[in-house]
């Protein structure tokens, strides 16, 4: 029997397998109507379009604690308004991908005394050390990178 040959069918199984499909089928149709065996046989052959089960496992990696302070830093960057905030984040984050933990954009301001087509996007860079605690010198050289990451990328100022 199958048992014996667990998922290795031959053709005596994929023949019953068929005709007790289309039995229970015939008697879905008979019994409810053909609605329901049309839509019993559209998930049969198209089998891609049946919703999956939700993930039941964590979806999240292993949560990193570290034992030291994280620091924060805002800067805030006058840039073309056609410059989008993605390149803004991305010139961030490559100034030092050991020390940059995480960049967001967190303001939008258009208008006032920006100028014509031009708007300024502030973020927040967390540098999270991994070896020792940061020295206001190790930060105030991501700083610069960071600066001059985001105005090479994108042609902008530091908002003073």
């Amino acid at each position: 029997g199958i048992s014996t040959r667990p998922g290795l069918p031959i053709r005596r199984d994929i023949v019953a397998g068929v005709l007790l499909i289309a039995f229970v089928l015939e008697a879905s149709r008979r019994a409810i109507g053909p609605a329901l065996s049309a839509i019993a046989v559209a998930f049969t052959l198209y089998p891609a379009e049946i919703p999956l089960p939700r993930k039941t496992s964590a979806t999240r990696g292993a949560l990193e604690i570290s034992d030291l302070q994280a620091v924060e830093r805002d800067f805030a960057f006058v840039v073309d308004a056609d410059v989008e905030a993605l390149t803004l984040i991305n010139a961030a984050a490559g100034a030092d991908k050991v020390l940059i933990a995480d960049v967001r954009i967190f303001d939008e301001f258009i208008g006032g005394n920006l100028g014509e087509g031009k708007k300024s996007l502030a973020m927040t860079v967390r540098l999270q050390p991994k070896d020792s605690t940061l020295k206001e010198a190790d930060i105030e050289t991501v700083s610069a990178k960071i600066i001059e990451k985001v105005t090479k990328a994108t042609g902008g100022t530091l908002r003073g």
